[in-house]
């Protein structure tokens, strides 16, 4: 089969389209043929050892397809299913295996492409929005990158919880598309002050949650938009990781609350792990969510679109189709 493999950790360039043996599902796990992958943030960093793995390694862990075969002691899953897991070992392949307790059904009304769209994104939204903090009609939110996949979700479920959402965007197509998905005031982080900005639309009280996955150039400005005991939520660092700084700062901002969530400790059992993605995907096939793919790309153009998203010249979600 076709698969992308990284054999040192550099730029976009060692992503090498190569001929690899098909893999051979084992015992509770599922092998697939991948219709679609999602490509994620974290896939650049592992590319990059910035997150260090084996060498070499096929990246990616989102994707969907076809059941092909299952191992030994599966049972829920038959040749035949379409199935969709954010912990897919070695996406970015024609073929790939996943842990049967992993993956989740796809409903008739969703196709594969936007199965592997929405997984990992949608189900980081849904963590975000419901448990690292559950957002009511009482609430304002600060969304950073409110175009990109995340955002996107993030925005329409903040909305359908009752929150108040300011979104960041830096070009006017990208704001409007966050307008889109419900955001009520949106700032564009190139030309204004987003923190002062902020305190200008809640009237100086700043909000009560900044839902941050851009990291080092925001962080210290995110802070600042901040309430009183508001929470700075810190999901990713597009812009690079945050430098060291002293918890002092918190106190001194208005005792305010720092977390690093990462989307494992929320889908811990295979019972929250199916709750939520049959939330989101249930949304998605009712028409309440809306799944934006910016871009679709063969799995050759892999470096595309890891240059397209470092750069964040996407909007919405970017998929590799085998």
């Amino acid at each position: 089969m076709k698969a992308i493999r990284v054999h040192e950790t550099g730029g976009p360039e060692v992503l090498r389209v190569e001929d690899v043996p098909a893999p051979v599902p084992g015992p509770g796990e599922l092998l697939i043929d991948v219709e679609a992958i999602g490509v994620n943030f974290i896939e650049i960093y592992q590319r990059e050892g910035l997150y260090p793995r084996p060498l070499p390694f096929i990246p990616g862990s989102e994707a969907a397809g076809v059941v092909r075969g299952v191992g030994n002691g599966v049972t829920g899953f038959a040749a035949g299913d379409r199935v969709v897991s954010q912990s897919v070992k070695g996406a970015y392949a024609e073929q790939a295996v996943v842990a049967a307790e992993r993956a989740v059904q796809i409903p008739d009304q969703v196709s594969t492409r936007v199965a592997a769209a929405v997984c990992l994104q949608g189900l980081t939204a849904h963590y975000l929005s419901t448990s690292t903090y559950p957002l009511s009609p009482r609430h304002h939110a600060l969304v950073h990158a409110a175009a990109g996949g995340v955002g996107l979700l993030l925005c329409q479920m903040a909305k359908r919880r009752g929150a108040f959402v300011i979104g960041t965007a830096s070009t006017a197509e990208k704001r409007k598309l966050a307008r889109e998905a419900g955001a009520d005031e949106l700032i564009d982080y190139t030309s204004e002050d987003f923190a002062a900005e902020t305190r200008r639309i809640t009237h100086g009280a700043g909000v009560q949650v900044v839902y941050d996955s851009v990291g080092r150039t925001t962080f210290d400005k995110s802070l600042d938009s901040l309430a009183a005991r508001g929470m700075l939520v810190l999901f990713g660092q597009s812009s690079g990781p945050v430098p060291p700084f002293d918890p002092q700062i918190l106190n001194r901002k208005g005792s305010l609350y720092l977390t690093r969530p990462t989307l494992n400790d929320y889908v811990v059992t295979r019972r929250e792990l199916v709750e939520r993605m049959d939330e989101v995907l249930g949304w998605v096939e009712s028409g309440a969510l809306s799944v934006r793919i910016g871009e679709e790309l063969a799995l050759d153009q892999a470096a595309d679109a890891h240059r397209a998203l470092a750069e964040r010249r996407t909007t919405g979600k970017v998929v590799l189709v085998p």
